[in-house]
């Protein structure tokens, strides 16, 4: 192998006349008679080099013969192209390094897909040849997105007096949350080790610990049914601070989101972030993690359904409704799927109008009088060729299936641009959610998330509707990093464990250590987690998060690559001193 000089981005017109040596894969071969042109590739690009039979002192038949994706290493001296022959489109568009010698280092068996384009492959045929798919453009570019966050965040965040601190990946298994990935011990039979969800155990005790920032780049494990955003294993940006409230935790996250942006993307977010309550959020968009991109919020028109002659909504505790702007062009196939589409969300059904002469036609729309159609028509801000979409329901099932329709037809109308970044806070959650299975309170965040201070009082007279110190950072329609200011009074903390049905020593037996160093003196303090992956997709333009993991997992928590999960023999079995029970039929 000669000792590369260059990579294959890097040489231009000032390196014309050096001699140098370049190393890399064989991206396309065009064999113009006696001249072979090749694409030499590596991760910083591509340059173009030229076996010539009238100078080259090697073997020419076996030039010929090369083929995508062999592994080469060259010397020659670079020349510059003919005025032609420059393409502007490569960066080193504008030379060549004609071949004096080279040494193949590798030669590629015939490949499963064309690398050069990734639509030619399913996805599935694309994981199981990962490191190929590694070698394209695209996926070397989200890589590198990926890297330059990691960098973009330790530099922000030592220069704001964070820690960095390691938490164990194998800890005690606790409640509240998806499924653990268990981990048996050989050494005690019979007991598990659990692998974190989080470390949000362990960050209390940091801050416990007096170490007032932390935060961590860590790998978080969920047994749970899987989407395109999700995956068992995930990456979490992780911090933790003392003595704030949720002001400081504004600031010091948007610092931190902004220079993250300009540092990756060179992209401007200009401003405090807006933000909105999680009833706000619910009644405007119908979503907590509301895309700010476009309009088409959701208006209330229980009083005009009332008032009118259509009896299906006199009963709906909610009707509300979008106005679609040029939506009357939908036809009634349209109309079809989408009503399809919104009873995936427990909706019974759409109902529509569309704007006509001055007033309203088609769907529900012989129902409501002409003042109706007028009063409605200025209310909602309604023109002729819109559209008026309406679903009446109890209010969680209204709010939750407009809010997808909303997503739905943005896309279907392209309202969106992906190098439109819009941030929103949503706070003000709710402390608990009721689970009329168990007939009990559950944490609608975790059990340590702090009320607020105005609510401390409804724990005893009305939990359900307590409001907590939770929040949200949301973008684009994604949950980009959430947390909360949590309970550092053990009071107040043996509390909301009673209201989710749990005692104090419950509590000790399912959270250890943390429910016990809350009494030895706890700071006040909060946190958040930043989805490192999902952060990284949106600074990449994709919608897929396997598009921006080395090593991802299908939507069956399965790696294709390396066949895992697989089965271990008997023997590692023995050790562990575990059986396998057999599936019954």
């Amino acid at each position: 192998m000669f000792k590369r000089t260059h990579t294959c981005g890097e040489l231009q017109k000032v390196n014309i006349g050096d001699t140098v040596s370049l190393n890399g894969w064989v991206n396309t071969v065009r064999l113009h008679g006696q001249v072979v042109f090749v694409d030499l590739r590596d991760r910083y690009g591509k340059t173009q080099i030229v076996f010539n039979a009238d100078s080259f002192s090697g073997d020419f038949e076996a030039v010929k013969k090369l083929s995508m994706e062999d592994v080469l290493s060259i010397k020659g001296q670079v020349k510059p192209r003919a005025e032609s022959a420059i393409n502007p489109n490569m960066a080193t568009g504008e030379i060549e390094v004609v071949v004096e010698n080279y040494i193949m280092l590798n030669e590629a068996a015939p490949l499963p897909f064309v690398i050069s384009d990734r639509d030619n492959a399913e996805e599935n045929l694309r994981l199981k040849y990962r490191y190929l798919e590694l070698r394209m453009e695209e996926l070397q570019r989200n890589m590198l997105i990926r890297h330059e966050t990691y960098q973009a965040t330790r530099s922000y965040l030592s220069a704001e007096k964070f820690v960095e601190i390691e938490t164990p990946m194998l800890m005690k298994s606790t409640p509240e949350g998806a499924r653990d990935y268990l981990v048996p011990s050989r050494i005690h039979h019979g007991k598990f080790y659990a692998l974190p969800q989080s470390p949000q155990i362990y960050k209390q005790i940091l801050m416990i610990s007096g170490y007032d920032r932390y935060f961590q780049i860590v790998k978080c494990f969920r047994d749970e049914d899987l989407r395109a955003d999700r995956q068992p294993e995930f990456t979490q940006i992780d911090m933790e601070l003392s003595f704030i409230d949720e002001e400081d935790i504004y600031s010091t996250m948007e610092g931190l989101t902004k220079h993250v942006f300009k540092q990756v993307r060179n992209v401007e977010l200009s401003g405090s972030f807006p933000r909105l309550t999680w009833a706000e959020a619910m009644d405007t968009y119908g979503s907590d993690k509301p895309d700010l991109r476009y309009g088409m919020e959701l208006k209330d028109v229980k009083e005009f359904t009332n008032a009118s002659d259509f009896n299906a909504f006199k009963s709906a505790e909610r009707v509300m409704a979008i106005v679609v702007e040029g939506g009357a062009k939908y036809s009634r196939k349209i109309i079809d799927e989408l009503t399809d589409y919104v009873k995936k969300y427990k909706a019974k059904g759409l109902a529509w109008m569309k704007g006509e002469n001055g007033g309203f036609t088609g769907g529900i729309s012989k129902f409501f009088s002409d003042d109706l159609h007028q009063s409605m028509r200025k209310e909602l801000g309604v023109n002729d060729g819109d559209i008026l979409f309406m679903i009446g329901d109890i209010s969680s099932i209204t709010l939750n299936a407009l809010g997808h329709l909303r997503v739905e037809i943005a896309k279907r109308e392209s309202l969106t641009k992906k190098d439109d970044f819009k941030p929103v806070w949503i706070t003000e959650f709710p402390m608990f959610e009721y689970d009329e299975e168990a007939d009990r309170f559950i944490a609608m965040h975790h059990p340590f998330t702090a009320p607020r201070e105005d609510d401390i009082g409804k724990l005893d007279s009305d939990p359900s509707n307590t409001l907590s110190r939770g929040y949200d950072l949301t973008m684009n329609g994604y949950e980009i990093a959430g947390g909360s200011i949590r309970i550092h009074s053990q009071k107040i903390q043996e509390k909301v464990f009673s209201l989710l049905g749990l005692s104090r020593e419950e509590a000790i037996e399912k959270f250890g250590f943390l429910v016990e160093a809350l009494t030895y003196g706890a700071p006040p303090h909060g946190g958040i987690a930043f989805g490192f992956d999902r952060l990284v997709m949106l600074l990449a333009g994709t919608e897929n998060i396997r598009d921006v993991i080395a090593f991802p997992k299908t939507t069956s928590a399965t790696s294709l690559m390396d066949e895992s999960p697989s089965n271990v023999s008997l023997d590692q079995l023995d050790d562990l001193r575990i059986q396998i029970k057999q599936s019954e039929k």
